[in-house]
């Protein structure tokens, strides 16, 4: 039964991540975005990582695509642009070599990186972290609510600050349109 869940948990991640590409009208997208979202969830419940699974339904799934979805409808999606004209010719090329880098750079962080694993697994007592299941929880809840909360509270103004500025920009009469068409 577990193989079955992960087989429709799997293809549920891997159809929405080909649907946010494949798709051409972006509230499509943002909407396989959620079923690939979801998907993860799933995953996250089969390897009993409730509250990653609660935080990806939640945080993710419910308040980043909202914030995509609310954004996608105040720019309009009804837009069309021609896609043959290019406005950064070295745009293409520039953006090959930087993903080209960045697999570099990940390719030698996973080599360098699975000795220090290992050797920082050899000094954990792992009978102990068994015992206690909702270590980790505790762990993050007291890093986020004491060590980090003044981070935790600028972002979320960072985020309500910056949809206020979509909105914002978004809203331009026709008239400021009209006098300046950039």
């Amino acid at each position: 039964m577990e193989l079955f869940v992960f087989g429709c948990a799997a293809l549920m991640v891997v159809v929405g991540a080909v649907g946010v590409i494949i798709r051409k009208h972006p509230v499509h997208a943002a909407l396989s975005l959620v079923l690939t979202l979801f998907g993860v969830a799933v995953l996250f419940v089969i390897q009993e990582a409730h509250f990653l699974a609660a935080v990806q339904v939640i945080v993710y799934a419910g308040a980043i695509v909202v914030l995509f979805l609310f954004v996608i409808m105040l720019l309009g999606v009804d837009r069309v642009e021609n896609l043959r004209t290019e406005p950064l010719t070295t745009q293409r090329p520039l953006a090959v070599i930087v993903s080209l880098g960045l697999i570099g750079v990940l390719v030698a962080a996973f080599a360098t990186g699975s000795g220090v694993l290992q050797e920082r697994g050899a000094g954990l007592n792992i009978p102990d972290l068994l015992n206690d299941s909702d270590a980790n929880t505790k762990q993050l809840a007291q890093s986020i609510f004491s060590q980090y909360v003044v981070a935790f509270e600028v972002t979320s103004v960072l985020l309500v600050v910056a949809v206020v500025g979509t909105v914002l920009l978004a809203r331009r009469t026709k008239n400021s349109v009209a006098e300046n068409p950039k």
